[in-house]
């Protein structure tokens, strides 16, 4: 669910602790994982052949299962990481301290000057041609 929500999260610090919290939430289970495997290691090399007559290939897909899950979940821990030095570096290097001044207007052309905007209608400033009379401005 975080990864679907995660771009909309606009704060870095809850950006910051969500990545965080997946890395260690992966680093558990890969931790777990290795930890079932390892027990189920050591409890199907100490078995004997004569004890297992039906489930050996069970026992043995659990244990190669709960192997490659390490190494799913070590990828997930990669993934995790990748995406907390991104997150640090993107706001390191984006970061801009806001200044007091306001800025200038945004022109909508390349190389306009911001003087050239046009005057508002229905303004007398300008002076008129014989025979009309603009509207008076209320």
């Amino acid at each position: 669910m975080v990864d679907i929500y995660f771009p909309q999260i606009s704060n870095t610090t809850d950006r910051k602790y969500l990545v965080l919290a997946d890395l260690c939430f992966s680093g558990l289970w890969t931790f777990l994982w290795f930890v079932g495997f390892c027990f189920l290691t050591n409890q199907w090399s100490w078995t004997q052949a004569r004890d297992v007559q039906i489930g050996a290939d069970s026992a043995r897909a659990a244990i190669t299962f709960s192997f490659f899950s390490i190494f799913s979940w070590g990828l997930l821990i990669a993934f995790a990481y990748k995406r907390y030095k991104m997150g640090v570096e993107d706001f390191a290097r984006s970061y801009i301290d806001p200044s007091a001044e306001v800025p200038t207007p945004y022109s909508s052309y390349p190389n306009i000057s911001h003087d050239s905007y046009q005057q508002p209608p229905f303004t007398h400033t300008a002076e008129t041609p014989e025979g009309y009379q603009p509207p008076p401005v209320y």
